[in-house]
């Protein structure tokens, strides 16, 4: 194990973020760099438990407690291995997971769990700067031609397993820049895309070949990738937004949240001098009180919005565990991003009922009402309706599943009752040699499902093409079986 005594003797310790009124200058991650000695110390906290619950809240059943204890150990680079041996993309989620593993650690039973997350994206930042992070190219090529639809982490994820085990893969990527929700979705204050670019490197070192800029089910039909490749991964997400069909919604400064986060992420990046949707000096609404809506909330702020209010339609969560989120499950908690950290009011068990625009068309203000829960139901209370200044309303209330139309409509796949492309054990789908991973399957879920999913996807293919066993495959679906 790690330190005998380290849960006894050290405290946890956060990472500590860079001053708000620096970081809201610039598009940099929040995050300082920790220490190694201080970092040795925080590993050394795990128990190594007989039983170690953070495997259970890991979808990808990442070794913890054997790199926490290398870690303290100062064995940076066997901790790598022991990193990289579940999880292809550790940059990822030690940036953007939000750590069920830390939810389950057996040390949050009574005291402050480790610091797993952090010391995670500390293992894979020191591989990389030491250089123990190179290419792992096939010894052999299968001559088999896999495509990857899609270029997030569960596409990437999928597509650099199979290519290390000989198959020639083509990743295609709608965008004009291969990464997905991790290039225009996800804000450069969570994660810089040196992160993604340097692993698109190895890939393309590896053999990974990418195609940007092609929207397969348009550009490319289905019938004409299936004749070209032995097998194809569907990774294309679940992308179908929720909508809020109310009075107004059709007014100019009412945008969806993956309509107003790309173009800002082409400014951080330089692609752009500013954005067509911008925040600055206006007062700006966030309909969403998850992950997305931080993400609009930060960028926001980096824009200079006069004012930023987030709103959600549930209670505000409590700030510990209740007797409905019992350890080790992941708790519905009141929890502070880096972006609430900056500013903004959250504004808690509301509901807009309408847009309200001025005599040009143009938003300025939004109708809400206080809401109670009535047997499931949201109910309005009497008398709290109130209008609030908004100039810019951003819907960040999930997303309902893949699209449908094009690719999905092509293949004829068979579809789950939730909506989402049903896949059985192995990851395939209803059409031979169609396999699904990650949210088009899973629907709207965490990066550490879409690797382990697209992991798990790629060991399916891979038995499909050529009958063995050499993948992991870190989880099976629970969605039904293909009938």
């Amino acid at each position: 194990m790690a330190d005998p005594k380290g849960f006894l003797t050290t405290p946890r310790e956060n990472a500590q973020t860079r001053p708000v009124e620096l970081r809201l200058k610039d598009w940099r991650e929040v995050y300082r760099d920790f220490e190694h000695d201080r970092l040795e110390r925080q590993a050394g906290r795990c128990m190594d438990c007989g039983i170690p619950f953070c495997h259970q809240g890991c979808p990808l059943g990442n070794l913890i407690p054997e790199w926490n204890t290398l870690v303290w150990r100062q064995d940076w680079r066997d901790a790598i291995e022991r990193l990289h041996a579940t999880n292809n993309f550790p940059e990822f989620t030690g940036t953007l997971c939000p750590a069920p593993c830390e939810s389950a650690c057996v040390l949050g039973i009574n005291d402050d769990p480790v610091t797993i997350k952090r010391v995670e994206i500390e293992i894979v930042d020191r591989a990389w700067e030491e250089g123990w992070i190179t290419p792992q190219p096939a010894a052999t090529r299968t001559g088999k031609k896999v495509a990857v639809v899609g270029s997030g982490p569960s596409g990437l994820a999928a597509a650099q397993q199979l290519t290390r085990v000989g198959h020639d893969v083509v990743v295609f990527e709608r965008a004009d820049a291969i990464g997905g929700l991790l290039r225009y979705g996800i804000p450069e204050f969570k994660m810089e895309k040196w992160r993604l670019d340097r692993r698109l490197e190895q890939m393309r070192a590896e053999g990974t070949e990418f195609r940007a800029g092609v929207n397969v089910g348009v550009d490319v039909t289905a019938e004409q990738l299936r004749a070209e490749f032995d097998a194809v991964v569907l990774a294309c997400g679940a992308t179908a937004w929720r909508d809020l069909p109310i009075p107004g919604r059709d007014l100019e400064g009412v945008y969806q949240a993956m309509e107003y986060l790309p173009p800002a992420n082409r400014v951080a990046s330089g692609q752009l001098d500013r954005s067509p949707i911008d925040a600055a000096g206006k007062h700006v609404v966030i309909i969403g009180g998850g992950d997305t809506g931080a993400d609009c909330l930060g960028t926001a702020h980096r824009q200079g919005a006069a004012s930023v209010t987030q709103l959600e339609i549930m209670p505000m969560p409590p700030k510990s565990r209740s007797e409905r989120h019992p350890w080790p499950t992941y708790p519905m908690i009141y929890r502070v991003s880096s972006a609430h950290e900056e500013g903004g009011e959250r504004l808690y068990s509301v509901s807009t009922q309408e847009f309200l625009g001025d005599a040009h068309g143009r938003l300025r203000a939004l109708r809400l009402v206080e809401v109670r829960n009535d047997g499931g139901k949201f109910v309005p209370v009497e008398g709290t309706e109130r209008e609030l200044p908004c100039e810019l309303a951003l819907l960040a209330m999930g997303f309902v599943g893949p699209e449908k139309h094009g690719l999905l409509d092509e293949l004829v796949v068979e579809l789950d009752e939730r909506g989402n492309v049903a896949r059985d054990s192995s990851y395939a789908t209803s059409v031979p040699g169609v396999f699904v991973a990650g949210d088009a399957g899973r629907g709207q879920s965490l990066i550490v499902w879409a690797i382990a999913e697209g992991r798990s996807a790629a060991a399916g293919v891979d038995a499909y093409l050529t009958g063995r066993n050499v993948l992991p495959a870190p989880i099976a679906p629970t969605d039904r079986p293909i009938a």
